[in-house]
């Protein structure tokens, strides 16, 4: 190989890793319901479907799944959960699930709790790929789609290591959208 073709592999490699993730729901598809087991507050223990819950009345609501924990991941579900203060009458609710092979609730309750998550329920969808109505991807470590009247409105995926300061104030800045008239 010579070094002009080993270049332009190279190159064509960088630009591949360097392109956004695409994993979730489109903007204007709706949310199909799935159920996972929650591992913090009352309902515990228990599978549950808050999109279901979410889409009678057309409330907004922003699932995040999530394939590994982290303090970035914890940051962004207190900033979502804040950009619902004060609008407890429109329904609002985020809450995560994260897609794993097999469910540790204890030790998720456990990150919640550190990650200091009061109002945001977290909880273990079993099964590698998640709900399969979803499409997530496979090179996804965090997929967030918000969604409001049964539409996505927004969609925002990360690799690991990309959820950062930054990008959590992005998807935070998203919100709005979800209370728009």
């Amino acid at each position: 190989m010579t070094r002009t073709a080993f270049a332009a592999l190279l190159f064509a490699s960088a630009a591949v890793a360097a392109d956004p993730v695409t994993s979730g729901l489109p903007v204007g598809k709706r949310p199909g319901p799935y159920s996972f087991l929650v591992a913090t507050g009352p309902q515990r223990g228990q599978p549950t479907c808050y999109v279901c819950e979410q889409h009678e009345g057309g409330k907004p609501g922003v699932v995040v799944f999530a394939r590994s924990l982290s303090d970035p991941l914890g940051k962004l579900l207190a900033k979502l959960e804040a950009a619902g203060a004060g609008k407890d009458a429109t329904g609002y609710k985020v809450w995560m699930t994260q897609v794993t092979p097999t469910a540790d609730l204890d030790a998720l309750a456990a990150w919640s709790q550190k990650q200091g998550l009061k109002g945001v329920p977290v909880g273990a969808f079993e099964g590698a790929d998640g709900p399969p109505a979803y499409r997530l991807s496979p090179d996804a470590d965090v997929t967030v789609m918000l969604f409001v009247k049964t539409q996505v409105v927004a969609n925002f995926a990360f690799r690991k290591g990309e959820l950062t300061d930054k990008t959590v104030e992005q998807v935070a800045g998203a919100t709005p959208k979800l209370f728009q008239k």
